[in-house]
């Protein structure tokens, strides 16, 4: 697609809090069985887990946006 950035995942950035990162990783855990609401939520919990909760609530308002 014409001015699609080469870091990007289906529209979102890979940039930190771009959502990218996210999308990516629940397509992966999708790919193992699971359903889109179950792997949101594994993605949701890796994500606080490595970042804590009030820094993962700004990154996926942010990546909400984008």
């Amino acid at each position: 697609m014409p001015g699609m950035n080469k870091m990007s995942y289906k529209g979102k950035s890979m940039k930190l809090g771009g959502g990218g990162r996210f999308a990516k990783l629940v397509s992966k855990v999708q790919a193992q069985g699971y359903s889109k609401e179950s792997a949101k939520a594994v993605a949701a919990a890796v994500g606080r887990a490595k970042y804590g909760k009030k820094k993962f609530q700004a990154m996926a308002a942010k990546g909400k946006k984008a």
